[in-house]
């Protein structure tokens, strides 16, 4: 009796973990990675009381040298955090970067009253904090300092900053289909497939 017992035990046990190794595999990875930057809630005052949302800064990357800040505003954080990821890649900017994936020179930034500084350095690694960190992770630099030069906690201010810094070696991203070619007026031309006379 004792034997049967033991033997519908490790049964269950194996139909459980089985059901939870198959899920892991079915998922897609997402296009760009993403980070929350800040998440505060906005109170509006209106007549009869108060309105509360979620406001989101959130920044999405490729990896690759494409990297995005977005926005996002709504009464629940799912809808703000998805809308925040819209915006952030309607906002995205392709870097160009040196054959090291790292920044051509040493840049500065001010926005509002947040100043930035961005420099090269050869072989050092990512030598940053706070926001500066998250956005230079996903975007795939490496090989860099960076350092916020004032005296600003504001996380959305000191982000804008760095972005504005990153425009000066940036182009608006495009998605690179494979096989396109680049005209000069920036028309993209797909070749055609060649269809199978039957």
């Amino acid at each position: 009796m004792e034997k049967t017992k033991d033997n519908t035990k490790d049964n269950t046990r194996g139909k459980r973990n089985s059901g939870r190794r198959g899920s892991s595999f079915n998922r897609v990875k997402p296009e760009f990675d993403q980070k929350i930057l800040n998440i505060r809630r906005v109170t509006r005052v209106v007549a009869g009381g108060r309105r509360f949302s979620f406001s989101v800064a959130l920044v999405a990357g490729d990896g690759k040298g494409a990297v995005g800040l977005g926005l996002g505003k709504a009464g629940d954080t799912a809808l703000a955090i998805n809308k925040a990821l819209r915006n952030a890649k309607k906002n995205m900017v392709r870097l160009k970067l040196t054959k090291t994936m790292s920044i051509p020179h040493e840049l500065h930034a001010k926005f509002s009253s947040s100043r930035v500084m961005l420099k090269p350095n050869k072989g050092r690694g990512l030598v940053a904090g706070s926001v500066l960190r998250d956005i230079i992770n996903l975007s795939g630099v490496k090989d860099i300092t960076g350092k916020i030069l004032s005296n600003s906690k504001n996380k959305l201010n000191n982000a804008k900053a760095v972005m504005a810094a990153l425009a000066t070696i940036s182009i608006k991203y495009e998605k690179i289909v494979p096989g396109a070619t680049v005209v000069a007026n920036k028309e993209v031309i797909v070749p055609e497939i060649e269809k199978e006379s039957q």
